[in-house]
Order: structure tokens, then C-alpha cells, then sequence
């Protein structure tokens, strides 16, 4: 039976989940994760390999002369050299649907926590505040209702048209700016603005592009200043969109009121990024996806995709 390799198995399924899907289509070697020098050594004598974080480099594919199909248990694939991958005659497959409403789900958690700060004020109650306050009610950050206020979709795939749903329903106004789209989603009630008139005029921008050469680094200084004062970023997407550096000193200026980030440039973070120490800023750890039912379905995807390529139907192919 030919190899399958799982390099970084862990995030996907950590324990609560089986692999004998993918044990029914080859010999599984699974490894809950690979350092990049050890990538050759497991994957020597591989037909299939599965990664999620785990660079695939032209210089790794060279020595892997087995390897005929790379499945990427994500959907970003910038952690696979597709080029080199073509070139060499292998194909490289991505899961792109697996998480719209999870990830649409944590934007409106990061939303709602910049808004109600829930935690904080049972936390405050945990303390005894509550017992010692002379009123019957406290606050201690301002409390914002959502309906007539105005979300920015940077980006209208399917996470941005779920999330514009999830925005209608809390009366919302919602606008978006996508190059590729131009008249109103008529189900949604959603105008496409060009990108500053979407800064300028948004309570909350919420991103929801996939990274290019092209967008690396948008959201800098300049961007950042044409935000309407006081507005609020979310971003589920890729950190390098944003230049930390210039979103921090906007979230200590007061400028931007709030940041609720569950992705950064470099993960895991590193100890001195800004944002770390940035005024009202609230980062989760890449989580958006990992729901147990989106883990499921990227499971299942992932089994379809590889079964889908050994008939020689292949889907959802990035290369």
C-alpha cells in the first residue's frame, strides 16, 4: 500500500477524533508534529503527504522522489512551495469551505466581547465588586448597541457573506470592498464601497481576504488614519495584512478603539510583538477554525480530496 504522512496532526486532532479514514486508503503514519529538518526522514518513502503548518519547501520536495500529492489540512497553502510543486509534478489540494461559520461565529465573539465585555464584568463580580457597589447595577467600559451601526467587510467570500448575515440579524448596516465584486448582494443587503470610503465610514472592520504579494501590509499608518475615530478592527484572516506596529499605535493613540485578533503576523506570537501591550487589544490563539464540528468536516474533506485524487478525479486543487 502506498504511504500517506501526516506531518503536524495534533492541531487538527488532538485525541478526539479517528484516522481510519485515512487508514482504509494507504499505510497512515501520523506525527502530531515535524520540525522542518525532519520533514525528509519521515516522509522519505511517502506517495501522499498531509500538512497543516509544516513547510514544504522545492529544496524538501528534491529529496521526497515518491511524493505525488500534498493535501494541506487548511486553507491557506502558503506553506507549500505550489510552484516548486507543479514544476515536479505533484498536486497540491487545500479545504476551503470546512470553516465559514465557525470562523464567521468568532468574529461576532471578539465583536461582542469589544462591545459588552462580558468577561471582564463577571470577573469584576467574582471580586465582590458587585457586592460593594451603592448602586444595583456598574459598568466599566462604555456599552455599545450594534443595530444602526456599520460593519466593513474587507473581502466577501463565503466568510464575509456568512458574517454580513450574522450582521443583519443584530441590525447591522453592513458595506464591503472586494475588487473582485461590484454590485450589491441583493440576499445580504450589502454595498461594495470602494477601500476608503469602507475605512471612513465603518463603526467595525472586520477582514476577510486571503494574503497576497499584492495586500501584504495594507492596514499601515495610512490606512489606519482614514478609520473613522473611535472604530473598531477584527480580524479572523491572516495577521500580515496588518502592520502591527501601526495598529498598536493607533489602539494607544485612542484613535482605534478596540482590536479583537485571532491571528498575527508570526505565530505562535513572539514575546515582543506590539500588540501584545497595545491599549484594549484582545488576541485569541488562531482558534476561529477549530470548532469540533469544522474540525469534522475538515477531516472528511481531507479524506474526500486524497480519495478524489487516487481515482484521478482530483479537487480543490491550488496548484
Amino acid at each position: 500500500m502506498d504511504k500517506i504522512v501526516v506531518l503536524d496532526g495534533f492541531t487538527l486532532n488532538p485525541g478526539d477524533m479517528s484516522w481510519d479514514a485515512f487508514e482504509s486508503l494507504g499505510k497512515l503514519c501520523v506525527y502530531e508534529r515535524t520540525d522542518e529538518n525532519c520533514i525528509v526522514e519521515r516522509a522519505q518513502d511517502a506517495t501522499y503527504i498531509l500538512t497543516n503548518k509544516t513547510p514544504i519547501t522545492a529544496k524538501t520536495l528534491d529529496r521526497l522522489p515518491s511524493l505525488k500529492y500534498i493535501g494541506v489540512l487548511a486553507t491557506g497553502f502558503n506553506v507549500v512551495d505550489v510552484q516548486a510543486a507543479a514544476e515536479r509534478g505533484i498536486t497540491v489540494t487545500n479545504i476551503p469551505t470546512y470553516g465559514t461559520r465557525s470562523v464567521a461565529q468568532m468574529v461576532f465573539a471578539h465583536l461582542l466581547h469589544l462591545t459588552q465585555h462580558v468577561a471582564e464584568h463577571a470577573q469584576g463580580v467574582a471580586k465582590g465588586k458587585w457586592q460593594t457597589c451603592p448602586d444595583f447595577c456598574y459598568w466599566e467600559y462604555p456599552l455599545i448597541e450594534l443595530e444602526g451601526k456599520t460593519l466593513g467587510l474587507v473581502g466577501y467570500g463565503r466568510i464575509g457573506k456568512a458574517t454580513a448575515q450574522i450582521a443583519r440579524s443584530f441590525g447591522m448596516n453592513v458595506m464591503s470592498y472586494d475588487p473582485f465584486i461590484s454590485a450589491p448582494d441583493v440576499e445580504t443587503g450589502v454595498d461594495f464601497v470602494d477601500l476608503d470610503t469602507l475605512l471612513s465610514s465603518s463603526d467595525f472592520i472586520s477582514l476577510h481576504c486571503p494574503l497576497t504579494d499584492q495586500n501584504r501590509g495594507f492596514l499601515n499608518k495610512e490606512k489606519i488614519s482614514i478609520m473613522k475615530q473611535g472604530s473598531f478592527l477584527i480580524n479572523t484572516s491572516r495577521g500580515p495584512l496588518v502592520c502591527e506596529q501601526d495598529l498598536a499605535d493607533a489602539l494607544n493613540s485612542g484613535h482605534i478603539a478596540g482590536a479583537g485578533l485571532d491571528v498575527v503576523s508570526t505565530e505562535p506570537i513572539k514575546a515582543n510583538n506590539p500588540l501584545l501591550t497595545a491599549k484594549n487589544c484582545y488576541i485569541t490563539p488562531h482558534i476561529s477554525w477549530a470548532t469540533e464540528s469544522a474540525r469534522k468536516r475538515l477531516m472528511a474533506l481531507a479524506v474526500d480530496n486524497l480519495k478524489a485524487f487516487m481515482e484521478g478525479k482530483p479537487k480543490n486543487i491550488v496548484s
